[in-house]
């Protein structure tokens, strides 16, 4: 099925074609068409299965006929969690609008106000927006809602995850009540099914959980090891195997910076990005990481919602990440359209409970490998599939 039979007109064909598409993806397929007929849609999609262009395209589609006239106005809104993310969606809307005279622009925190609210003041067609900057410019009178026509929810889980509900339900209880709503999560847990039925009462829903932790072009592994020999472990297969690029996730601030002092004492050169940072300086290693400047980068799990490459070879769990669903997130960066990916995790014996709820997520058992030299003293037990944990993990 081409794009051409979705009800994309002929100039947002043109970008998609130049972009490199050939086809929709399942979920591009199924949303767009029924978003172009006015349908609410809830749809459940994980990273890598094209969900942005699933609701970019419509978008761009439905708003090309007229432009937002009026000042501090925009006509779509999409929340998403991170301030990469924001960017990340921005870029996309700006390639696929390359023929249509639409504006588009990124609202986020850790900048100043000035520039955004100077880029609202004549009005937007699309804001992209994290949730708490959304709200102070509101109630700085620099945007109004009044306008808006198209609401999407991108990331809802993620969202939630992180704190975000109070001020998500109070910019939706200023919108219009006649608008287009898109709700697209990873996970249709209970809070974003709550969250749902408040935002989006009578829409669609669709699910595409062929997910990135089943898919065959992903190949995942894990190498036990002694915590305080991952380190140089990793080093040990960085100049072993020579990955042309890797994407290392790590749990905290102060984990990342220090790992990447450890590399370097090693001669391998590695760069990180984390909240801490400044957001200029994060934009900047993101760029040079996507161009291949960078070959190995670090990150925390938050930091790294944006990330998004074609052909990224490896991702690295330097520290398993809870809750499980979040190992899917992340290993769905590699083996993206229809490209060979790798995913390797770094298993130590106080990793053990997130590793059962990892393979209780998958269903299944990570393949298991011991580097020669880096053999665990503590062994890390066989997972328990049905484990549940008494209390949360950390």
């Amino acid at each position: 099925m081409p794009f051409s039979t979705l009800g994309l007109s002929q100039p947002i064909l043109n970008a998609v074609s130049e972009l490199g598409y050939t086809a929709p993806t399942p979920i591009q397929a199924e949303a767009i068409p029924l978003a172009l007929k006015g349908k609410d849609l809830i749809a459940a999609a994980q990273t890598g299965s094209g969900k942005t262009a699933a609701f970019v395209l419509p978008i761009l589609e439905l708003l090309s006929r007229a432009q937002t006239q009026r000042k501090k106005r925009a006509r779509a809104l999409i929340l998403t969690p991170t301030r990469e993310l924001a960017i990340q969606i921005t870029q996309n809307i700006e390639a696929f609008s390359r023929y249509l005279p639409l504006k588009a622009f990124a609202i986020y925190g850790g900048v100043d106000y000035a520039p955004q609210e100077e880029a609202l003041l004549n009005g937007l067609d699309i804001v992209v927006a994290t949730p708490g900057r959304l709200r102070d410019l509101y109630t700085r009178r620099a945007i109004h809602f009044d306008e808006i026509e198209i609401f999407v929810l991108d990331e809802a889980d993620r969202m939630l995850d992180m704190g975000f509900i109070e001020d998500i339900t109070k910019i939706i209880d200023t919108l219009p009540g006649s608008r287009l709503n898109l709700l697209f999560s990873a996970t249709l847990s209970r809070q974003v099914r709550e969250l749902a039925k408040e935002t989006v009462s009578e829409a669609i829903h669709l699910s595409f959980h062929h997910d990135e932790s089943g898919k065959p072009n992903i190949d995942q592994c894990l190498i036990t090891v002694d915590k305080d020999k991952k380190s140089a472990l990793l080093s040990h297969l960085i100049q072993e195997k020579a990955w042309p690029q890797a994407l290392i996730f790590i749990e905290t601030k102060h984990g990342a910076g220090k790992l990447v002092a450890q590399l370097a004492k090693r001669g391998i050169e590695a760069e990180c990005i984390h909240s801490g940072r400044k957001q200029a300086i994060r934009e900047n290693i993101l760029a040079d990481f996507k161009s291949g400047k960078i070959k190995y980068l670090i990150s925390t799990g938050v930091s790294a919602r944006g990330i998004d490459i074609d052909v990224l070879p490896l991702v690295i769990n330097y520290d398993l990440p809870f809750p499980a669903d979040e190992y899917v997130h992340r290993i769905g960066r590699t083996g993206r359209a229809g490209a060979f990916g790798e995913a390797i995790s770094l298993v130590s014996r106080d990793d053990f409970k997130n590793l059962c709820m990892i393979e209780r997520r998958l269903d299944r058992l990570i393949p298991r490998k011991v580097i020669e030299g880096f053999e665990p003293v503590k062994e890390v037990p066989i997972s328990i599939l049905n484990f549940v944990p008494k209390k949360k993990a950390h």
